[in-house]
C-alpha cells in the first residue's frame, strides 16, 4: 500500500503528458485531487499503512492536503493548456518526492527524494519566467547546491563509519561509539545541510527571495510543506538516531532561538506582504527546531504539533496573500488598507491565521507554543523558554501590523473596485481555517490521541 503513494503520482504524471494538452490538463488536476484524497483517507484510517509511525503519517497527511489545495488555487491564475499540464505535472513530481522522502528508511534514499523535490521546486519558482523569480530561484539553487555537498559528504562519512545507510544500522553504529570524531563530523555536516534546506538562520539567505518571488499559487506550497519536508523532517528523523544531547543539542537550540528572533525582527520592517510572511516562516520554524532541541519526548511532540499548526496557519496566510495579489495586483502593504470591507472572508481568515501564528488562545498556535515552552522549562532551559515567550510578543506586533495595513482602515480610491476572491482561492482558505479552528477547540482530545503516541517514538 505504501508503494502506491509513490507509484500513483508517477503513473498520473506519465499519462497526463501522453494525452493531448486540453485533456491532459484536466487529467493532471483530477489525478492530484484523487491521489491526494486517497492519501488522506489512508492516513486517517487506522491500520491502512502498517509500519508507519505517527511522524510519517503526519507528514503524509499534510503533504496531500497542501498539494491538493495548491492545485485548486492555481485555477485562479491564467495559464495555457500546456502550462496547466506542466504546473500540475510538477506538483505530481513534488507529491511523489515528498511521499518517498518521508517513507524511506535509509539515509541515501532520503537524499535522492530531497533532490527530486528541490529540482521540481526550483522550476515552480521560475514558472512565470519573471525577473524576480529567476533571482529567487538562483539563490535557492546556490544554497541548495551547497547543502547537497554537505549532505552527500555527511552521508559518505556515515556510510564509512556504519557500513550501511539504513536507519537501523546507523543507530546501532552510533550507539556503539557515540563520540567518534568521524561520526561527529558527519552529523555536523548533515545538520548544516538540513539547516540550509530548512532556511534557518544563518543559512536563510535564499528563503525570503524564493517565497516572495515565486508565483502566488506556488508560495503556499513552498512555505506550507516543501521546506519542512526537505529540511525539518530529515533533521527529526536522522538526528534523533544519534540522540539530541551535548554539543548537538546546544547547536540546535541556538539555531532555533536565533532563527526565532531574527525572523520576527526582520518581519517587523517588511513592506512586501509575502516577504513578511517569509520571514515569519523563518521565525516559526525556529520554534519547531527549539522544541526538537529539548531532546525530550515532550519537546519532540510539541515540535511536531507546532509543525502541523504552522503548515495550516502559514498556508492560510499565503493563500490569503495570493487572493490579495490576484485581486489588487499589489504586494506593498502600504499601498493597501481597508480590504476587509471588500474581501471580508479573506480578512477574517487572515486575522485568525495571524492570531494563531502569534500564539493567541484558543487557536492551535497557542497550544503548540505553550507545549514548547513547557518542554523547555522542564528540560532545564528556562532562559530559552522565556525568550520564546518574548518572541511571541514580537510576532503579535508584526501580525497586527499586517492586518492594520492590509485589511483595516479606509479603502483607498484605487481599491474601490476590488471584490472578494473567487472560489478557487476561498476553498483552500476555508478548509484550512476549519482545520485550524477545530484543532484549537478540540486540543484536549488531540493531546491524548495524537501527542501522547508521538512521545513514544523516543
Amino acid at each position: 500500500m505504501k508503494a502506491l503513494l509513490i507509484l500513483l503520482p508517477l503513473i498520473g504524471l506519465l499519462i497526463a503528458n501522453l494525452l493531448p494538452k486540453r485533456i491532459g490538463r484536466v487529467f493532471a488536476f483530477l489525478a492530484i485531487v484523487i491521489i491526494g484524497l486517497f492519501q488522506i483517507t489512508l492516513v486517517t484510517c487506522p491500520g491502512s499503512l502498517s509500519g508507519v509511525d505517527p511522524l510519517t503519517l503526519t507528514f503524509l497527511m499534510l503533504i496531500a492536503l497542501v498539494v491538493v489545495l495548491t492545485s485548486i488555487s492555481s485555477i485562479a491564475f491564467p495559464k495555457t493548456d500546456s502550462q496547466k499540464v506542466n504546473f500540475n505535472s510538477l506538483l505530481l513530481i513534488i507529491l511523489m518526492g515528498m511521499n518517498g522522502l518521508v517513507m524511506v528508511r535509509d539515509i541515501f534514499s532520503m537524499y535522492v527524494f530531497i533532490e527530486i523535490v528541490a529540482i521540481a521546486s526550483f522550476v515552480l519558482i521560475v514558472f512565470n519566467r519573471e525577473r524576480d523569480s529567476f533571482e529567487g530561484a538562483y539563490k535557492y539553487l546556490v544554497f541548495s547546491s551547497v547543502a547537497t555537498v554537505m549532505l552527500l559528504t555527511g552521508i559518505a562519512l556515515i556510510f564509512l563509519f556504519s557500513g550501511s545507510t539504513s536507519f537501523e544500522s546507523i543507530k546501532m553504529a552510533l550507539n556503539s561509539s557515540p563520540k567518534n570524531p568521524i561520526i561527529l563530523l558527519a552529523m555536523a555536516l548533515y545538520m548544516v545541510g538540513l539547516f540550509i534546506k530548512g532556511g534557518l538562520v544563518p543559512f536563510h539567505g535564499w528563503l525570503a527571495d524564493a517565497y516572495s518571488a515565486a508565483p502566488a499559487d506556488v508560495s503556499p506550497l513552498l512555505a506550507g510543506i516543501v521546506t519542512k519536508t526537505v529540511g525539518i523532517y530529515p533533521l527529526f528523523r536522522v538526528v534523533s538516531l544519534y540522540s539530541v544531547t551535548g554539543p548537538i543539542r546546544t547547536i540546535i537550540l541556538l539555531v532555533g532561538i536565533i532563527s526565532i528572533f531574527f525572523g520576527a525582527l526582520a518581519a517587523l520592517y517588511q513592506k512586501d506582504f509575502k516577504r513578511m510572511l517569509a520571514y515569519s516562516s523563518i521565525s516559526q520554524m525556529g520554534y519547531i527546531v527549539l522544541g526538537f532541541g529539548c531532546g525530550t519526548p515532550l519537546g519532540y511532540a510539541a515540535a511536531i504539533f507546532h509543525l502541523f499548526n504552522h503548515t495550516i496557519f502559514k498556508s492560510t496566510l499565503f493563500f490569503n496573500a495570493a487572493a490579495v495579489e490576484k485581486q489588487t495586483q499589489l504586494r506593498d502593504m502600504d499601498s493597501m488598507g481597508g480590504l476587509a470591507q471588500k474581501m471580508p472572508f479573506t480578512g477574517v481568515a487572515s486575522a485568525l491565521a495571524a492570531l494563531s501564528t502569534a500564539g493567541i488562545p484558543p487557536l492551535p498556535g497557542f497550544w503548540s507554543k505553550l507545549l514548547i515552552v513547557i518542554a523547555l522549562w522542564l528540560a532545564g532551559f528556562k532562559v530559552y523558554a522565556i525568550l520564546a515567550v518574548v518572541a511571541s510578543v514580537i510576532t503579535l506586533s508584526y501580525m497586527l501590523s499586517l492586518q492594520r495595513r492590509v485589511f483595516f482602515g479606509n479603502v483607498g480610491e484605487h481599491l474601490l473596485h476590488i471584490k472578494e476572491a473567487g472560489a478557487e482561492l476561498l476553498i483552500p482558505s476555508t478548509i484550512l481555517v476549519l482545520i485550524m479552528v477545530g484543532v484549537g477547540i478540540f486540543f484536549p482530545f488531540i493531546i491524548g490521541t495524537f501527542l501522547l503516541p508521538v512521545t513514544r517514538l523516543w
